[in-house]
């Protein structure tokens, strides 16, 4: 296992957006993590975390050789708690995956703990890697988020960057517990621009938020830049403080980009995560 560099704050340094040449032999020194904290310094989070959860990560282009040189596929699906001190920028990870083509190995079972070994380091927590062998893949199911969706509403937008201020919820009416759905967010990666589509699915109960509200907020994401695990925990904390829910539950699944797709989940209380099943779109 190479020696990883402590976590960078900065994402204009990362190799996101930059030419790069691809390694095709081991070498974990690729990966970039960058520090959580910076942004949720911008949405107040210092300290303890008001919620819980994970990202879940799925790699789709993952391929090494055998010890006598036959290649072999797998997909990976990653857990990363969302207590990890750092993320793993997404280009760096493609390069470090793209490592292991033409390196030997005696089974999947040596390459899982390899990657177990250094992307634990890289995000600086224990993560989760699961590969699922060739002779599985027939067996990925395809599934929607599951709730209302929001995306019936006929509503007028004007608002493209994040606007909390048009969410609200009504207190004087007896709670409820709900979830709700949209297909309709979208951002743009923090460092080059590019768009990242994703659909969203938030479970809460408490006060009955206004659903027109909600759905021109998450709208309002369109021309933000930001990662994907930023975006939720900022949807996360704006709905917590301006809708006052009882309980709340954020999970967005985000179209892969560079053969990875990366799905946060946060939750205000103790839950099993999702299973990561992929939509359609992904």
């Amino acid at each position: 296992m190479s020696q990883l560099p402590d976590p960078n704050p900065n994402a204009d340094a990362s190799p996101l957006g930059r030419a790069s040449s691809y390694r095709d032999t081991y070498d974990a020194s690729l990966l970039y993590p960058m520090s959580r904290q910076p942004k949720r310094d911008e949405i107040g989070l210092s300290g303890e975390l008001p919620f819980m959860g994970c990202d879940l990560w799925t790699a789709y282009e993952l391929s090494w050789l055998t010890p006598r040189g036959k290649p072999q596929v797998a997909l990976l699906n990653l857990t990363v708690p969302c207590e990890s001190p750092a993320i793993v920028e997404s280009k760096s990870f493609k390069l470090y995956l793209n490592s292991f083509n033409m390196s030997r190995y005696e089974s999947s079972d040596a390459v899982r703990e390899l990657l177990v070994g250094d992307l634990s380091a890289a995000f600086g927590v224990r993560v989760g890697v699961k590969l699922v062998p060739p002779e599985l893949f027939d067996a990925q199911p395809i599934h929607e988020l599951s709730g209302r969706n929001l995306d019936r509403l006929d509503i007028e937008c004007d608002r493209y960057t994040p606007a909390p201020e048009l969410l609200s919820a009504n207190h004087d009416e007896l709670p409820v517990e709900e979830t709700l759905t949209s297909h309709l967010l979208k951002s743009n990666c923090l460092v080059t621009g590019q768009p990242d589509w994703g659909s969203v699915q938030i479970s809460y109960s408490g006060a009955q938020i206004d659903e027109a509200g909600l759905l021109r907020y998450l709208v309002s994401f369109r021309q933000h830049n930001e990662f994907h695990e930023q975006c939720v925990e900022r949807i996360y904390m704006d709905i917590w403080q301006r809708c006052r829910p009882t309980t709340l539950q954020v999970y967005a699944r985000y179209t892969r980009r560079g053969g990875l797709d990366i799905n946060p989940w946060r939750t205000s209380h103790p839950a099993a995560p999702p299973v990561n099943v992929r939509t359609a779109r992904q």
